[in-house]
């Protein structure tokens, strides 16, 4: 099916209610995106929080009166909004997106591979993960630092919690790379399905264990990895440190490099801090526990 979209200019104030008469008319896709490149600090959970300079992106079939979308734009808001349309080609989209994921290679040894691709080595330690509802699948320089310091750890026989484990890829990758078991731990029960899901496919499901905080067991790890948020790593020091044994790794990071030395702080007076990496605008923070 052609499509064709309107772009139209907002902010955080206007944004959501273009989005409402958009669909109002019967868009059936509404979508925001940054126009300036600003990035968004730490939402809470359930919060939606627009940029400054926003840019609303409204889908229509090929053949509607986009006219008749700018005069209802024009008629319902205060000032006449700037926009653009434009025609989307005809293509098969579902296809599309999946020739825009490809294995991706971390440190010597380790492969994230969507299922639909083939293994570039059938000798590589290789993760098989798609796409899906829950975060996490290499591509975001967050996963890739984290992916990077598991591949280089000796995992052989360790306890591994995977805090906020969101796909179940750094998981799934650390058992793949060696760890006897894993304890994945996040928030949303989604989450906890697609780790679930995940495991099975790479036949390690009966090395992961999966929780929510209040369900979570009393146990001690060798190694903790956290990839979620600056301020949560910073709130939940106490938790997160509380999973590990003495001389025991972390590594952290969804920390920004201009947040990244107030976690370290706040984490100091607990390990010995190894390394402060970054991967273009994110950062990683890991270290061993102190005895």
């Amino acid at each position: 099916m052609a499509w064709i979209q309107i772009r139209i200019d907002a902010n955080k104030e206007t944004a959501d209610l273009i989005s409402d008469l958009l669909m109002d008319i019967g868009c059936p896709s509404v979508t925001f995106i940054d126009g300036q490149n600003t990035p968004v600090y730490e939402p809470k959970p359930g919060e939606v929080i627009l940029w400054p300079e926003t840019t609303v992106i409204g889908l229509f079939e090929a053949t509607h009166d986009m006219q008749s979308v700018v005069d209802y734009l024009s008629e319902q808001m205060p000032e006449a909004p700037k926009y653009k349309i434009e025609q989307l080609e005809d293509k098969d989209w579902e296809r599309e997106w999946m020739d825009n994921f490809h294995p991706i290679k971390f440190g010597e040894r380790l492969w994230i591979c969507p299922s639909w691709r083939d293994i570039p080595d059938p000798d590589a330690v290789n993760v098989l993960l798609d796409p899906g509802l829950a975060f996490g699948t290499g591509t975001h320089a967050t996963t890739s630092l984290c992916l990077q310091w598991l591949e280089a750890q000796d995992l052989s026989g360790k306890t591994v919690v995977d805090f906020g484990c969101g796909s179940g890829i750094l998981g799934i990758a650390a058992i793949k790379l060696g760890a006897e078991r894993v304890i994945g731990i996040d928030i949303d029960p989604q989450a906890l399905i697609a780790s679930r899901d995940n495991a099975q496919r790479n036949g390690v499901a009966d090395q992961l264990e999966v929780y929510l905080p209040e369900n979570q067991p009393e146990f001690k790890a060798d190694i903790v990895v956290a990839n979620i948020l600056a301020q949560p790593l910073r709130e939940l020091h106490e938790i997160i440190l509380g999973f590990l044994k003495p001389q025991g790794a972390i590594a952290m990071s969804g920390i920004l490099e201009e947040q990244a030395q107030s976690v370290a702080d706040v984490y100091a007076p607990y390990i010995e801090l190894d390394a402060i990496k970054q991967e273009g605008e994110w950062t990683r923070v890991s270290g061993i526990t102190k005895p």
